[in-house]
Parts: C-alpha cells; structure tokens; sequence
C-alpha cells in the first residue's frame, strides 16, 4: 500500500514493484499525489509523476469521510507493506494508526519518509529534496569554489531515500520470514544527505577540515575529472598506480610517472592544477572519441558528458534495453525507464504505465471482497474516485 506522494516514497514503491510486488497506490480523491500536477508534461500527463510510478494500481479515495477511513483501513490491514511519507502523527489522525494497524495485523510493515526525523525540533517541519541537500552539505560541495554552490541536478536525496527504504523494507521482510513479526522501517531526507557524505563527511569528522566544492575535478584524486581534447571535453579518472603509468604512456611522456612532482597520488593532488593543464595540452592532438577508443583500450576508465539526447542514443544503453514503451489507460504511449537492478541476468520489465487517477478503484474494491453493489454505492457517495473507462486512441 503505497499512501506516499512526490518522489521519495513512490520512487521506492516503484523499486519494489519492479522486484515483483503488486503496489497499489491509494490517493486522495481531491486530486491525488500532488505531483500529478508537477512539469514536465506530455499533453495532459505529468512525466514527474510518471517517472516514478510504474507497474502500480491506483485507488482514489477520500481519506476525511468515514466510509474512506474504513476503506483506508481494510487496505492497510490486507496490505504485507504500508509506505507513507506524511509529518510524524499524521498517519494516526488518518485513521491509520500503528498500533492498533499492528493489533490487528500483527505482521505488517510500515514504512515511513519524513523530512528530518521522526522526532526531535525539525520533526514536524515541512522538508524538500533541495532543503536537504543544502542543509546535509552536500550542496557545499557541489559547484565551481565556495561562492558558487549547486545542487545535484536531479532530486538526488530524494531518490536515494527511496533506494534506502526499499531496502530497510526488504530486510524487514527477511526478518519476518524468520520471526513471523512486522518491523517499522524509517528514513528520512537529512538522514540520507548526511549518509551521503563520503568520505567528504569523514575528513571533517577526523581532521575538522572543511571540504570545498572542486569544480568537476575528483576532490581527492588526480588526476581525475573532466579534460580537454581537440573537438569535446571527456572524462579520464585514474584511480591507482598502475592506470596512471598507462595514461602518461598512452599521452607520450612516460617519464611523467616517476616526475617528483606527480610520483604519488598525494602529489599529483597536491599539484592537481598544473597536472591538469599539461594533460590537456597533450590530449588537444587528437579528438575525444579517438582518446576514449585508445583510453579503454588501455584499461582507463574513461567517458564523455552527454546530454540526455545522447545519453538514451548511446549503443551501450540501448543493448541494455533501459527504455521500454507502455500504453496508459488512454491509449496514448510512453516511453519508460525500467528498474535498474537484474536478477539472474533477467532485467525487470515494465508491466503496467503509471496509472490515472482512479483508474484501479474498481478492480481493487473488488479484490476486498465488496460486491458491485456496495462499490458502486461508494462511487456515488464520491468515497471513492474511478477513472472512467477511456477509448483507446486511434
């Protein structure tokens, strides 16, 4: 039972789901998961919403009447999963509590996402992908120098809070396959944006140094970022000893390895700007795509900055078969990303396009055991929203 809304908490409904789990997605009837209403758009379609809400079912239902709390509650109980992401409290004053959802099934999971916690003084604030960032600091180590901070260019802790649920969810679930009991999992925006701290956390931690932002250089290797060539930038990134002799042999000055200057990996970051501009000097004779052939010929790793255009368009990524194309409800088709993770080799599919609103309210109901009676009852009271049926296109 997926109650959450915007990214983080459908993002990990939608990992589950890709593993197998049948994820019904229960909305307000008062127009759903508030990012339906969210840019981009494909005609009447929100592609926010659609990016991160595959393979569910959707239930529309008004969650302040008393015939919609009952139902919320019959589906909650039903469910193996519950996932939300409302302030602390507020799942109870929606009828759901946790203890009395535990009384009455005993082996539920609830998942919760929160901004900030579950408790202390920012626990019940409102908190937002980019909020976290910023206070996490991981924004303070983004961007060009200290006076140009960015944040990550996509909802990252956000997405990544959905990864860490999925997984407390997947343990939880191992547990109670040993101990027969439900276990609460909780994340929260901060928690992760902090966890995300690298290494860049720890050398604060340890030395009291505070990281800088490093441009599109590696903040700690070299070297290790984003170069010059005759036609487009690439990236090269050595990693060990071993990968920077090949590079200087590669570049034709194999005696750079053992320069006093670049001898060691503290060195050659200690020098990491000179090293830069003499390795883009050398890599401005030949194009970026002869240097990335002969770069991973030779074991560096290496690659270019695509756009997204090229990104979806490159070999690599089409063999890997990541965009499969859906219908909605509507007739209208979308092309999808699938889940990231293979298991024995087999990718996880796209089994169903983001649903309208609604659009599974009746086969739901059906499925708790109401008879069209009494679903249709429930229709014309508006306790419930079904999207009605819609004439393919074309």
């Amino acid at each position: 039972m997926d109650l959450s809304r915007a990214l983080a908490g459908p993002y990990c409904a939608a990992l589950l789901s890709d593993m197998g789990a049948e994820v019904i997605k229960v909305e307000s009837s008062n127009g759903g998961d508030s990012s339906r209403a969210w840019a981009p758009f494909d005609g009447v379609h929100s592609l926010y919403f659609d990016s991160a809400n595959r393979n569910k079912q959707s239930v529309a239902v008004d969650f302040y009447s008393e015939a919609g709390k009952t139902l919320l509650w019959d589906l909650a109980v039903a469910s193996d999963v519950l996932i939300e992401n409302f302030r602390p409290g507020v799942l109870a004053a929606t009828g759901l509590d946790p203890d009395l959802l535990r009384e009455a099934n005993p082996r539920l999971i609830i998942a919760s996402v929160t901004g900030f916690g579950a408790t202390g003084p920012l626990s019940q604030a409102a908190g937002l992908d980019q909020v976290a960032q910023g206070m996490s600091g991981l924004m303070s180590v983004t961007g060009l120098d200290v006076d140009h901070m960015y944040r990550v260019g996509v909802p990252i802790v956000d997405l990544v809070t959905g990864i860490y649920t999925a997984f407390g969810i997947a343990a939880a679930l191992a547990g109670r396959k040993e101990g027969g009991a439900g276990s609460t999992v909780s994340a929260s925006l901060l928690e992760t944006g902090l966890s995300l701290s690298a290494f860049q956390g720890q050398q604060y931690l340890s030395t009291g140094e505070v990281p800088v932002p490093r441009g599109n250089n590696h903040p700690v290797l070299s070297p290790y970022g984003v170069f010059k060539s005759a036609d487009i930038p690439l990236i090269i990134a050595v990693g060990s000893e071993k990968q920077w002799v090949q590079l200087c042999e590669l570049l034709g000055r194999p005696e750079l390895a053992a320069h006093p200057d670049y001898a060691s990996s503290r060195l050659r970051t200690v020098h990491r700007e000179e090293l830069r501009e003499l390795i883009d000097g050398l890599l401005e004779r030949q194009n970026a795509a002869d240097w990335l052939r002969d770069l991973r010929a030779a074991g560096i790793p290496a690659g270019p900055i695509y756009n997204y255009a090229q990104a979806f368009a490159d070999p690599q990524v089409q063999h890997l078969n990541m965009v499969q194309t859906v219908s909605r409800s509507d007739g209208s088709e979308l092309p999808l990303l699938r889940g990231p993770v293979s298991v024995n080799g087999q990718a996880p599919a796209v089994r169903k396009a983001p649903p309208a609103l609604g659009e599974d309210t009746l086969a739901v109901l059906a499925g708790l055991g109401l008879t069209a009676e009494q679903i249709a009852g429930l229709v014309d009271a508006g306790v419930v929203l079904a999207a009605p049926a819609v004439a393919p296109r074309g």
